[in-house]
């Protein structure tokens, strides 16, 4: 709490502005922690913590039923339709490790598993003993390396046939998956009584992206397009900054309950979440572009220098990754007329 009131107070220039600040709030938030299980006993969780939300909605009554943590290979049920598994995974780039979901209906012996992750054996033989009955379909939202590359061995083990779409460009993909169905958006798949996905194609953080909406539930299985705790890496030429803002923008006329990321817990208030994206890539292409303004201004400026700038906050170990990201901005700058320049390349302002 300590760190979050100071946090809230450097918003503030002086003193008195924060002073200004509280008096002119016209209601004072509430915080109600809940309660959740960790291997060392029970802990509160505040609304800030990722396991809050789905702490909520899978223990109303606060009995500490779930867990602060993802637990790699730990079977969770989310509802009566919804199994997920995590991988043991977990790093900078994916975060508490990759999620796979099983969905069914209940008491049936058909279920899909959709993004079945790393090629692990211990993953895969984590999915195979968890599997609440029969595997009769393989999804994929997308083919980078932490969610399609285990579909192999599930195939192997189980007989099903995988849905998905092969990406436009190599980089970073597992270019031995091939499904044996091409999904298109809009499609749906009726999975069991009371369970249909609908396909959401939501390319930008992959050129083959899909989304899966659990219309039932209003549950949309996002993959990497929104994850829990950071924001994804959008690395061009398969990665496109403006299709992705466009594939952001499209799920705010979606009626949605609940995101099922790829990374990390389940989260509420999906609308919000992706507002808050949209402005944070926004921002940061405001910053973008600043920095060409500036450090451009008497020619041209190379794209590390704009990173040392633009990404100042970040850690030096994610530099190489935030690159990536830079470059999309500046490749979408470049489209609308505003920059000019070459990746890899000199930028300036037009």
């Amino acid at each position: 709490m300590t760190s979050v009131t100071l946090k809230q107070l450097g918003a503030h220039s002086t003193a008195q502005a924060a002073i200004d600040a509280a008096r002119a709030q016209t209601t004072v938030p509430l915080i109600r922690p809940r309660l959740a299980s960790t291997p060392k006993g029970k802990r509160p969780l505040m609304p800030w913590d990722w396991a809050y939300a789905e702490a909520g909605r899978l223990d109303p009554e606060g009995r500490a039923t779930t867990s602060a943590e993802l637990a790699p290979g730990v079977p969770v049920w989310l509802s009566p339709r919804v199994l997920r598994v995590t991988a043991p995974n977990g790093s900078m780039m994916t975060g508490p490790g990759t999620n796979a979901y099983f969905i069914g209906a209940p008491g049936a012996d058909d279920w899909t598993l959709l993004d079945p992750g790393p090629d692990d054996d211990l993953h895969v033989q984590a999915l195979i003993a968890a599997a609440p009955g029969k595997v009769t379909r393989i999804l994929v939202t997308h083919t980078h390396k932490d969610h399609s590359p285990a579909c192999a061995a599930i195939k192997l083990a189980t007989g099903a046939p995988s849905f998905g779409q092969v990406a436009a460009h190599p980089e970073w993909q597992d270019t031995d998956f091939q499904p044996d169905h091409a999904l298109s958006d809009g499609d749906r798949l009726a999975i069991g009584p009371g369970v249909t996905l609908r396909v959401i194609h939501t390319p930008g953080h992959a050129s083959n992206h899909l989304c899966y909406l659990l219309e039932e539930e209003k549950l949309l299985f996002t993959g990497d397009h929104l994850m829990q705790g950071s924001t994804v890496v959008i690395n061009p030429p398969d990665g496109d900054m403006a299709v992705y803002l466009a594939s952001l923008r499209r799920l705010l006329n979606e009626d949605l309950d609940w995101l099922a990321p790829g990374h990390g817990f389940l989260i509420d208030e999906p609308h919000a979440v992706v507002n808050k994206t949209i402005a944070h890539r926004l921002a940061r292409e405001a910053k973008v572009l600043a920095a060409v303004r500036a450090l451009g201004a008497s020619g041209l400026v190379d794209e590390p220098t704009l990173l040392a700038e633009v990404y100042a906050e970040t850690p030096k170990p994610l530099h190489a990754v935030a690159l990536r990201s830079l470059r999309a901005h500046l490749l979408k700058l470049r489209d609308e007329g505003v920059v000019g320049g070459e990746a890899g390349g000199l930028w300036r302002v037009r």
